[in-house]
């Protein structure tokens, strides 16, 4: 009963994708429409911030990316992750996915995008990494 009652909390997304998240990490939107698979891009990028670990300046950057990137009508299922492979030395991850390409584009070009990453991004994050999956 208790490994029932973990799975719960933990939600369903890791039962289907086998990949555990941190509790702390939440979906902000759902997807309100239907989205093919096959034309749908899981945007990720994973990072590092200049910030000390743990900091208010850290925290900051973590909401304030989720709060002005969610915004974006185009982003579905935006995720803000906290590594936990010693595989990777990549701390933070954002993730989101987009209905085609179009909407990829548009958040790409979307001035709210735009201004996160010339005001917050290139003088807070010491280093990442971008990826980008379409289903084979």
């Amino acid at each position: 009963m208790r490994r029932r009652n973990f799975f719960n909390k933990l939600g369903t997304g890791v039962l289907a994708t086998g990949i555990a998240m941190p509790l702390w990490a939440t979906s902000v939107k759902e997807q309100t429409s239907p989205v093919n698979a096959s034309e749908s891009i899981q945007h990720m990028v994973i990072f590092d911030l200049k910030h000390e670990k743990g900091s208010q300046a850290e925290t900051r950057f973590l909401a304030d990316g989720k709060r002005i990137l969610t915004h974006i009508p185009v982003v579905r299922d935006f995720r803000v992750l906290d590594q936990v492979s010693l595989k990777n030395d990549y701390h933070f991850g954002f993730s989101m996915v987009f209905a085609n390409r179009a909407d990829y584009e548009t958040y790409n070009n979307h001035p709210d995008h735009v201004a996160f990453v010339e005001n917050r991004w290139k003088k807070e994050v010491s280093r990442f990494l971008e990826i980008d999956f379409k289903a084979h």
